[in-house]
């Protein structure tokens, strides 16, 4: 489980760097792609019903808090906090179901209508990459975010109304209902931030803050499971990606004691065995997390992200060669998948074979261009092959994803004297350049 800072697409710095000021603070993305799958599994249902398809992703962000927002039409951000409190699939996804209908029942189109408002506010930096998408006619430049911390300049932008909350609720029971899922989660989470109306603002969760709670709105949320409830299948399945997306999550953020104790909760063997091999990882217990990670492969040897995760205690182990081994078997059974394309890359550096890397690496930004760490190691590869042009273009993109402007003005500039004139990499220079260039005279 990687960190990686809150991305922008490339093709869309311009416009963020001109609508944003300087964050106080990222929020930071958790990359995994056994996480992520996961999240998909089980969001897979709720989006169908709510007539979105596969046009939406379930991301992480690494904070203890209680939250969940959307910022376009193509994310839902859980918190890792969220995750880790809600202790039954249902409530997880009566979440995923309520962000769902915000973005379904139209609610952002107010937000991009206030955009000017909000994106004045200290301390806030966020670009709704889907408005240049939509004027471009390019669908590449999927949206995300960069939110800086303060909490003023973040309720501005991601409180709902009252309306919008009654509205989703309702949408989202439904939805729960359509797919089979026992809306009662939705209810159950409600009853979590129940009575946190009365506290002092800086107490209360953020969810509550973005997503006001009434008490009309509790006794709301009743009637309509009352009304959508009754037709509830079993899910085993989802049951399983929900215990193994938290237990996860869990082992690398909570003591590892606390999952020794509990690692024997999750119904499915291989996720004992999953959650066992983090927490000896984390205590650099090599011989322990390979035995239990080797568990588990047995148990599901067409697993990609088990070989995924037995790459990572390798190569963090120092162990190269076989960490190459283990990520190229990951990335036999999942080719599609960046974040394993971008992990073999990495691995192949570690045993100097750049060249090899870079078609790996370049694979996995085709895929997802919001990966600083593949960004990092693209220039790293083409640095090491004698291609400074590339490498600069790598480092240019890298620092304007994190925020470095005067960085990414240096090595985009440096890009065009090394790149051949007109080329697709000597745009994609260009567009930082002129992108760092505005916002470094407007921050004079």
């Amino acid at each position: 489980m990687r960190l990686l800072p809150a991305f922008v697409a490339p093709l869309v710095i311009a416009l963020l760097l001109v609508w944003s000021v300087a964050p106080a603070r990222a929020a930071t993305l958790i990359r995994d792609s056994d996480i992520e799958h996961a999240l998909s599994q089980m969001a897979a249902p709720i989006l169908a019903a709510a007539g979105l398809g596969g046009s939406v992703r379930i991301l992480l962000i690494d904070d203890a808090s209680l939250n969940a927002f959307v910022v376009d039409s193509s994310h839902i951000y859980l918190h890792t906090g969220l995750v880790m409190k809600l202790n039954t699939p249902e409530k997880l996804q009566a979440v995923i179901a309520h962000e769902a209908a915000h973005i379904a029942n139209g609610h952002l189109t107010r937000r991009m209508a206030n955009l000017d408002s909000a994106r004045t506010a200290a301390g806030l930096g966020l670009a709704l990459a889907l408005a240049a998408a939509a004027a471009t006619g390019r669908g590449d430049v999927a949206g995300a975010i960069a939110i800086g911390t303060q909490a003023t300049a973040q309720r501005q932008f991601l409180a709902h109304t009252r309306a919008e909350e009654a509205s989703a609720d309702q949408s989202g029971v439904r939805y729960m209902a359509a797919a089979g899922i026992d809306p009662v989660g939705a209810l159950e989470v409600h009853k979590i931030f129940e009575g946190q109306e009365l506290l002092n603002i800086t107490r209360q969760d953020p969810y509550m803050r973005s997503h006001p709670l009434t008490r009309d709105r509790v006794r709301a949320m009743e009637r309509f499971v009352k009304a959508y409830g009754g037709n509830a299948r079993p899910q085993p399945e989802l049951d399983y990606w929900y215990d193994r997306a938290r237990g996860k999550v869990t082992a690398f953020k909570r003591p590892s004691k606390w999952t020794f104790q509990r690692a024997d909760e999750s119904a499915a063997q291989d996720v004992r065995h999953m959650r066992l091999a983090v927490a000896y990882h984390r205590q650099q217990d090599r011989a322990n997390a390979l035995s239990h990670i080797n568990k588990a492969i047995d148990l599901r040897p067409e697993d990609p992200f088990y070989y995924d995760l037995k790459g990572q205690i390798l190569l963090q182990g120092r162990q190269f060669q076989d960490a190459v081994t283990a990520y190229r078997k990951a990335a036999e059974l999942a080719p599609r998948d960046p974040l394993i394309l971008g992990n073999l890359g990495r691995a192949l550096i570690t045993v100097d074979r750049p060249k090899e890397a870079l078609t790996y690496l370049e694979k996995s930004r085709s895929r997802d261009f919001r990966n600083a760490r593949v960004l990092r190691d693209l220039g790293l590869a083409y640095s090491q092959v004698g291609n400074n042009g590339m490498a600069s273009l790598a480092a240019a993109e890298r620092y304007a994803l994190v925020g470095r402007l005067h960085d990414a003005e240096i090595h985009a500039q440096r890009a065009l004297g090394l790149l051949p004139r007109g080329s697709s990499s000597y745009r994609r220079a260009d567009d930082i350049l002129v992108a760092a260039k505005r916002a470094n005279r407007k921050k004079r």
